[in-house]
């Protein structure tokens, strides 16, 4: 597994990450023991990055997640996030974030956290505080680096100039592509990218269902994306990049990686399974190279990304 750096401040991670989250929340009932043996074939195939939250199951992620990697703690890099109440309103004051970074800490059994996100911009809190009390706990040693998620250019910029940002984290994929707007600003101040969602929550693995056939503590029930009429669109999408990946050899899993591994070297996603087996197909994507051939047929299927909004309820401002 190659490695890529992320931000101008030494960063090194796989070149795919893994995203726990759906471990814990959010795709239906899970099994912790089969998660702990996902990261755990992840680490086995060089997988070095492992992104998780405390509003996963306020903490419960974290520390399945602790445990996975506490035999090789010092091996990985630990990405963990703030900004949350358990009501689900944004809470980024300076003193909830050492809070939250306290619980963090002892939840996944660590002395530091490698990486820690801004979970969502606060509208109640300059980012100029939050990342002022990032850069206090960065000089106190729990934390390496400063990450933003589903910033803007101008928080990024201001948040920036407190305190370095390693990296911005957001939605991006064959069927998101509106974060590429973002990508003049990351480059010009040197901040790597992380693609959550890399894998559209699953469509394009090519096993989606209609969204009446999902648990109902499945997200995938309500997101725009499974809704009729975006459904069809989206399948059908998805079965003719299948016959492209075909023609590789590949699945379409991997031909959705390898394109957004050959957007930059910058960027690195982190697709999320609780399944060895899926892990084992992820990470192969890493070794896949899409010919200009290639890219133009995925353009020529999805010129402006996939059918639906990315959530049902408003979706987060980039300002």
């Amino acid at each position: 597994m190659q490695h890529r750096t992320l931000g101008s401040q030494g960063l090194e991670v796989s070149a795919l990450g893994y995203g726990a989250m759906g471990i814990s929340i959010a795709y239906g009932p899970s099994d912790e023991q089969e998660g702990v043996a996902a990261i755990r074939r992840a680490y086995d195939l060089g997988i070095t990055h492992f992104d998780t939250a405390e509003v996963y199951g306020w903490g419960e992620n974290e520390k399945i997640v602790g445990r996975a990697l506490a035999g090789f703690r010092d091996q990985v890099v630990i990405a963990t996030k703030f900004g949350f109440t358990r009501d689900l309103e944004t809470d980024s004051r300076p003193g909830h974030i050492r809070e939250v970074v306290d619980s963090s800490l002892g939840n996944l059994g660590v002395d530091h956290l490698d990486v820690l996100y801004q979970h969502r911009v606060d509208p109640d809190v300059p980012i100029e505080d939050v990342a002022g009390a990032v850069k206090e706990l960065i000089d106190a040693g729990k934390v390496k680096y400063f990450g933003l998620s589903e910033a803007g250019p101008q928080t990024v910029r201001r948040a920036h100039a407190v305190q370095p940002v390693s990296v911005l984290q957001t939605e991006y994929s064959l069927f998101e592509r509106d974060v590429e707007q973002l990508f003049p600003t990351l480059e010009e101040l040197g901040i790597g990218f992380v693609a959550y969602s890399p894998l559209g929550r699953g469509f394009l693995t090519g096993t989606a269902r209609p969204a009446a056939q999902y648990d109902a503590t499945d997200m995938r029930g309500t997101d725009p994306r499974w809704q009729p009429g975006n459904y069809e669109k989206n399948l059908d999408a998805v079965r003719r990049l299948g016959e492209l990946a075909a023609g590789r050899g590949i699945t379409v899993s991997q031909l959705a990686l390898a394109w957004l591994l050959g957007r930059g070297e910058h960027i690195v996603p982190i697709p999320g399974t609780r399944s060895p087996s899926r892990v084992e197909e992820n990470a192969a994507a890493a070794e896949v190279v899409l010919t200009a051939t290639d890219l133009a047929a995925v353009d020529e299927i999805l010129p402006d990304g996939g059918f639906g909004a990315r959530y049902a309820a408003r979706l987060p401002t980039w300002t």
